[in-house]
């Protein structure tokens, strides 16, 4: 069900890593969790992330999650689909619902990050939040 060549987060966000950059979103769980996404606040181009702190937020019609950066880097892209289709989200979190573009400052970081498998089975688990 999730995409072999993404990584995953605890919080539910994937990456997918090209070389020195990688593109971020929400996870299918997530959106499931969330619901209907009716908005989408994201970081600026040139905006520099920190692993683990929050790059922007995500708003539904039951609640406002914030979105954490798993890697450290600087935004080179945003998806500009979100601002008049933030559904993209629901419909397609893996692909056209991608977030944000960044440059890799560390690439190393990815390593602590889940395969699909092992995401999969953190969800079997119930540790999602």
């Amino acid at each position: 069900m999730y995409p072999e060549e993404l990584l995953y987060t605890k919080d539910h966000e994937w990456i997918r890593v090209d070389g020195t950059t990688g593109a971020i979103g929400i996870t299918d769980h997530a959106q499931k969790e969330l619901g209907d996404i009716v908005f989408v606040e994201l970081p600026q181009i040139g905006a520099h992330l920190t692993v683990k702190e929050s790059l922007g937020t995500v708003e539904s019609v039951k609640a406002v999650a914030d979105i954490y950066s798993p890697v450290t880097g600087e935004v080179t892209a945003i998806n500009p689909k979100l601002q008049n289709s933030p559904e993209l989200l629901n419909s397609d979190p893996h692909g056209e619902g991608w977030l944000i573009q960044v440059a890799l400052r560390d690439r190393s970081e990815t390593e602590s990050l889940m395969s699909a498998e092992e995401y999969e089975a953190y969800l079997k688990k119930g540790s999602a939040h």
